[in-house]
């Protein structure tokens, strides 16, 4: 139920919606577009080892940990707030980051930034959702909220490019910052308010005991290559995430309104879907994020290059969305859901398979495109599958906690990818610098220097001129082999939640889960969202 502030009970208020869908465009753009502008953080921050994988990280771990409790907290105080407080949050963050003197404010930033991504995320559909009072009107108002994020991911790329080629990283997050204030004031002056506090409270315990556990197994991860994976750090953060998931779980038996209801998963086909829904949105953020380090940091090739690249991978979703929400409605959410995942299993072979000396965009054009064409069909089925597999009453708590869990995949792609890739890359290049005869000792030392202070990365990154330059072509070959395995894992990833999907999950027909949407629009807005 709505408050006296909302809207009074009519159509949905134009502000508002438009107040919505800049909001949800506004958090996609936020969280996609640094991934065109890898290869300059690379060369003007210099980050080392693993640094690189938490500047990703960092803006996805506040929104994979954080979504659920800004949708309650929407409902509680009211979602207008909410949407101005976000806006200014990822603004502030934005700023933070474009002002960065070294990698760690960076990191502060993008974690500012996720906060407030975090808050518009649910916020935004719930508000536009709320405004509405039929059915059709919802589905509309739903597609055009849709379209809005699908678009946040078709212009982030553009704009990283076209900023990072003809500006610098900063004025990336500049551009950004600027969105995000006048998103904040578009919802100040234009949206109508709107709250559903009856039955909703705040699950403390579950948030700070799942935000602590996955941090932990993030960092131990992401360090794991760096440090070592018998170090006390990574060790003791392991050691960390199995404790604080296990009180987790203990919090969420307990909670009056739990941020995860556990007896979801006593479902044995809800469980299998949402291993898929990790295990496949891992595939894709991780395919996207060895793309991003390719083209950057490894071929040292231009943003607006890179960006190419990712218009195929995020550019094809919103082409391809009328398509997938008629194919919804004639066909099993498991079908098209199996397809995408075959799909983005064969893009990732094929970009295995690729040299990493070569810097044709037109090589990518097929690896990638069927990635971009496979996450569009799997993005707007994932949700539908998952609350297929569920009775009626807890559609919308599964719908729910399978964004929850796809947002957990989206944050383990770049660390996992990130933790594999380096660590095969620095075995092969230091076996090959053992080996080599070409290289003169102190070449070799000097290599052998680089290597311990930042990693493979930063050696494919010195001045051919200097000592341990003559070294680089050893430390491309191993990125490129590092990386080769990190595609390699994500089309392996995608197989399995692929086969698994065709095996072992069973859920209703299509026509019984149709009764639970209004329409397809509806239900891939709901699984993008």
């Amino acid at each position: 139920m709505s408050d006296a502030s909302a809207a009074p009970r009519g159509s949905l208020p134009l502000g508002t919606l438009v107040a919505g869908c800049l909001a949800v465009c506004l958090a996609q753009i936020g969280l996609a577009i640094p991934a065109t502008l890898n290869g300059l953080f690379q060369e003007h921050l210099h980050p080392v080892g693993s640094q690189l994988t938490w500047i990703s990280d960092a803006f996805l771990l506040p929104v994979a940990v954080l979504e659920l409790t800004f949708g309650v907290l929407g409902d509680l105080f009211g979602r207008k707030r909410l949407l101005v407080g976000g806006a200014a949050l990822l603004c502030a963050g934005e700023v933070v980051a474009a002002s960065a003197s070294g990698i760690h404010q960076l990191w502060v930033g993008q974690a500012l930034a996720g906060l407030g991504a975090a808050a518009l995320f649910p916020t935004s559909l719930a508000m536009i959702a709320a405004g509405t009072h039929t059915g059709a009107e919802r589905a509309r108002a739903i597609a055009v909220w849709a379209s809005s994020l699908s678009a946040g991911g078709f212009l982030a790329p553009l704009l990283g490019g076209i900023t990072g080629t003809y500006g610098s990283w900063r004025s990336a997050f500049v551009v950004v910052a600027v969105l995000a204030a006048v998103s904040a004031l578009v919802s100040l002056w234009l949206a109508g308010n709107s709250r559903a506090p009856e039955g909703r409270s705040l699950d403390l315990g579950g948030q700070i005991t799942i935000g602590v556990g996955l941090f932990a197994l993030l960092y131990a991860v992401i360090q794991g290559p760096t440090d070592g994976w018998g170090s006390a750090p990574v060790v003791v953060a392991f050691v960390l995430a199995a404790v604080f998931v296990g009180l987790f779980v203990a919090a969420e038996r307990r909670a009056r309104s739990p941020l995860l209801r556990l007896d979801l998963f006593h479902n044995r086909s809800f469980a299998i879907a949402s291993v898929v829904a990790v295990v496949g949105m891992f595939s894709f953020l991780g395919t996207a994020y060895a793309t991003s380090i390719r083209l950057g940091p490894i071929q040292h090739q231009s943003p607006m290059r890179a960006a190419f690249a990712f218009l195929l991978l995020n550019g094809i979703t919103p082409v391809l969305t009328p398509l997938t929400s008629r194919l919804l409605h004639r066909l099993p959410a498991r079908a098209l859901l199996t397809a995408g995942l075959a799909l983005i299993a064969a893009g990732d072979f094929l970009a295995a398979g690729l040299d990493v000396g070569d810097r044709n965009l037109t090589s990518l054009i097929l690896p990638l495109g069927l990635v971009g064409i496979g996450f569009a069909f799997t993005v707007s089925s994932i949700t539908a599958t998952a609350v297929n597999t569920v009775p009626l009453p807890l559609a919308g708590m599964a719908s729910a906690a399978t964004n929850l869990l796809r947002d957990f995949g989206f944050t383990l792609g770049p660390a996992v990818i990130g933790a594999v890739a380096l660590s095969q890359a620095a075995s092969r290049v230091t076996s090959s610098l053992a080996t080599s005869s070409s290289l003169d000792a102190g070449s070799k030392a000097a290599a052998h220097e680089v290597l311990r202070e930042g990693g493979p990365l930063a050696l494919n990154s010195v001045p051919a001129a200097s000592p341990p330059g003559a070294a680089r072509a050893y430390a491309l070959d191993a990125l490129g082999h590092g990386y080769a395995i990190g595609f390699v894992v994500c089309g392996s990833a995608a197989l399995f939640s692929a086969l698994l999907v065709v095996t072992a999950l069973r859920g209703r027909t299509a026509e019984e889960g149709a009764s639970r949407a209004q329409d397809g629009t509806e239900r891939t807005a709901l699984s993008m969202g």
